[in-house]
């Protein structure tokens, strides 16, 4: 009797020694066993899952906008911000072409619309698309309280970067104090982050478990052509991240996927850019990135630069095409790239995410909306792999910058 507690206190020392993302993993690979073999009979375990994604979520707003502005004035001048917005702007417009064409080159090689039967009827208005201006006048909040209480993490973003420049305007003892006293409130919501990412192996394992007990079967449904191709669309666009990676700075692709596995995980797991953002400025800092690269890239990445769910908008409307035995021209294509990289940036103002956005796209081409019943069925497992691309060419441009700038002042 005298051997089980020494063995469950082995088996404490031997969990507490482990690193948090060989613990995360570790809780992954639990919870999909036990989705897998109690299907829906898991589900009961849901709101541990959801209570984890609540407070990576509370944390992020805060998160971000001090990170913003600790990172923004330390910089030495509106130059320098310059230059860094020009040249992440340039990589996320960049990658976001590449993957729309890589959606289509997927669809094109599988062809999982051929032979499909579209069923059901969409009665609900899916909305339009939002004009440029609108996009714009939707960045600046009425109302700052308002920004933060409803989550808007583009407002905080502007308001951020206007209160820190009227910082670097500011004297130099008002602007040594106040950039102290973001540094200290960005390092005090990190620690709220480490103390979340205390429960992450079993609030991951749970979201695991609930999604495969709910949705697993769904992978050898009729639809496991199009999720294999849309997941074949985000690893080609995961392994490109990787030999940019291996070509422009000094980090081994293996290191970083490691270091930052966490990240991972939490997409995979919450498919929420905005949980999994309060991860990734965690783990930036403990990589020793720059805050002043770190912090404005990484919220900036997050609304603009989604490669996963841009890889997804093409393979729906091709998929569909297919389906509706609608030929498709170069002139289709290239409105599909040109529509794509317009609503996968300006997705984040549009209620329902991408799976709304891939219903406007639908619609535009004058295609059945009866998509919705299909892709809407098994789209939690399609945005499992748009949000972690999503987040990785965020996490990669940031390197590749961080380590451009250092190069650069050497």
């Amino acid at each position: 009797m005298a051997d089980r507690p020494a063995a469950a206190g082995g088996l404490r020392g031997a969990l507490g020694a482990m690193g948090l993302g060989t613990r995360i993993l570790l809780g992954m690979v639990v919870g999909a066993l036990l989705g897998a073999v109690l299907g829906e009979g898991i589900l009961f375990i849901e709101p541990l899952g959801d209570l984890f994604v609540r407070l990576l979520i509370l944390a992020a707003v805060p998160l971000v906008f001090f990170n913003l502005l600790a990172g923004l004035t330390t910089l030495t001048d509106l130059k320098t911000l310059g230059r860094l917005a020009g040249k992440i702007l340039g990589f996320f417009f960049a990658t976001t072409i590449v993957a729309l064409l890589f959606g289509i080159a997927a669809m094109a090689i599988l062809r999982p619309g051929v032979g499909m039967t579209l069923q059901g009827v969409v009665e609900e208005e899916v909305g339009v698309a939002p004009s440029v201006i609108q996009v714009l006048m939707d960045l600046v909040p009425e109302n700052l309280f308002q920004a933060f209480a409803e989550g808007d993490v583009a407002q905080v973003v502007v308001v951020a970067v206007f209160i820190g420049i009227a910082t670097l305007l500011l004297p130099e003892s008002p602007r040594d104090r106040l950039r102290k006293a973001f540094a200290d409130l960005a390092d005090l919501f990190r620690k709220f982050v480490d103390l979340i990412l205390l429960v992450a192996p079993y609030g991951i394992g749970a979201l695991m478990a609930v999604t495969i007990g709910r949705y697993g079967s769904e992978l050898f449904g009729p639809m496991a052509r199009f999720i294999a191709g849309v997941t074949a669309a985000h690893l080609v666009m995961i392994l490109l991240y990787m030999v940019l990676l291996r070509l422009f700075t000094t980090r081994r692709p293996w290191d970083f996927l490691r270091e930052t596995w966490s990240v991972w995980a939490t997409t995979i797991s919450t498919t929420s850019s905005l949980a999994s953002l309060s991860v990734g400025l965690d783990v930036a800092e403990q990589m020793q990135l720059p805050r002043s690269i770190y912090a404005f890239t990484l919220p900036l990445g997050a609304q603009i630069n989604k490669d996963g769910t841009a890889a997804m908008l093409s393979a729906v409307v091709i998929f569909t095409m297919q389906a509706a035995g609608v030929p498709t021209t170069a002139g289709d294509l290239f409105t599909v790239v040109l529509m794509g990289f317009l609503l996968s940036a300006g997705s984040g103002g549009i209620p329902g995410g991408g799976f709304v956005v891939a219903l406007i796209m639908v619609e535009a081409f004058s295609l059945p909306l009866e998509l919705a019943v299909i892709v809407g069925g098994i789209y939690r497992l399609i945005d499992m792999g748009n949000t972690t691309a999503n987040i990785m060419g965020d996490m990669v441009g940031t390197v590749i910058l961080a380590d451009r700038e250092r190069v650069g002042k050497d």
